[in-house]
């Protein structure tokens, strides 16, 4: 096997799809499985299907395009808008988009109409998080544009949380967005059939039996791909958080002081680091950096080793209390949080390798 590498296993992750459907059935909810984190992995897209979600969603019109050439047929959601340069694209491998702004409903429109095709789009509202969404005054006039432009068909209304401003779901929020979804409905005149009420932090909410009925959907990924929610990341009951691995080789194993020596500058991102002097340890640098992996979101799973800071091509761990096990070519292994996985998933010199039941 060529390191450093990601292990992703199939069998955890379908466990993962079915327990988190099975928490949602029970609350009168289901979901649409967010693939974004792993770029479209047809077999990570693959298990997730194992949960029956309503379909697949991406935020990237190229892993939409993956999925379709996989030869998925389900349901493909856009979460992001597309720049109005990718709309017919967008249209081509989306079937439902994501949207806030009448002028991309109207690109969309017109690629659809060029197509002979109709475009779903949900109506994104702002409740809070300040990211994407019209505020909830603009919701019914907004509805009301995107609902008379040809090609376009609105078929909801959804929000954003936790993501950019780390607005904590609440059941107050949830009830918020379906009040404006009354007021949507009165305004374009007819019944929306989906409330898109967030992300894998509304999941907190649906264990305590807060979710309020009328929100019917969720987009999940890392609930399902991680196992955890969030809002605290703590790991959904009967879920795996282990479904994916990084490994990287031991490139060297040297005894120094904890401290630098000299005068202390901006690392190489433009940081001020600071360090706390821990005497003489013995450290480990392995053959992964920043540009591959999060080093803040890796959890080892080889005892007695602790990572302490990275730069671009270099993991530096403290091995010291990890005895003599830890030599030069050895493969330590660690569990990513999301940021973690997204930068494992995306860089090129990171090996995946399936694990299939």
């Amino acid at each position: 096997m060529r390191y450093p590498s990601m292990s992703i296993d199939v069998g955890k992750l379908e466990h993962n799809a079915v327990t988190v459907s099975r928490l949602l059935a029970r609350a009168g909810l289901t979901y649409v499985a967010v693939n974004k984190a792993t770029c479209g992995h047809p077999d990570v897209a693959k298990a997730l299907l194992a949960g029956n979600p309503l379909g697949l969603a991406d935020s990237r019109v190229e892993n939409l395009a993956r999925l379709r050439e996989s030869g998925y047929q389900g349901e493909t959601v856009l979460l992001r808008a597309p720049a109005p340069a990718r709309c017919a694209e967008a249209v081509e491998v989306a079937d439902t988009s994501l949207i806030s702004d009448p002028g991309i409903a109207r690109a969309l429109g017109e690629a659809a109409v060029r197509c002979g095709k109709k475009h779903n789009v949900i109506l994104m509202v702002d409740i809070g998080d300040r990211r994407e969404g019209v505020l909830p005054d603009e919701a019914p006039e907004t509805a009301r544009a995107m609902a008379s432009i040809p090609g376009i068909r609105l078929i909801g209304i959804g929000t954003n949380l936790a993501c950019y401003g780390a607005i904590i779901p609440t059941r107050e929020k949830m009830e918020t967005l379906l009040e404006i979804k009354d007021r949507v409905e009165k305004t374009v005149g007819f019944s929306l059939e989906r409330v898109s009420g967030g992300n894998s932090a509304n999941i907190p909410l649906v264990m305590e039996g807060q979710m309020p009925r009328g929100i019917t959907e969720l987009r999940l990924g890392e609930s399902v791909i991680l196992g955890t929610e969030a809002v605290e990341r703590t790991l959904i009951p009967g879920c795996h958080n282990d479904a994916f691995l990084a490994h990287a080789e031991v490139i060297e194993v040297i005894r120094k002081p904890s401290l630098p020596s000299g005068k202390i500058g901006q690392d190489a991102f433009g940081a001020v680091p600071m360090f706390v002097d821990r005497g003489n340890r013995m450290r480990a640098i392995l053959a992964i950096g920043r540009q591959d992996v999060d080093p803040d979101g890796l959890t080892p799973l080889d005892e007695g080793v602790t990572v302490i800071g990275a730069s671009s091509d270099h993991l530096i761990c403290d091995v010291e209390d990890a005895g003599d096990r830890v030599k030069v070519g050895t493969v330590l292994s660690f569990i990513p949080n999301y940021s973690a996985l997204l930068r494992l998933a995306t860089s090129p010199y990171v090996e995946k390798v399936v694990k299939k039941p």
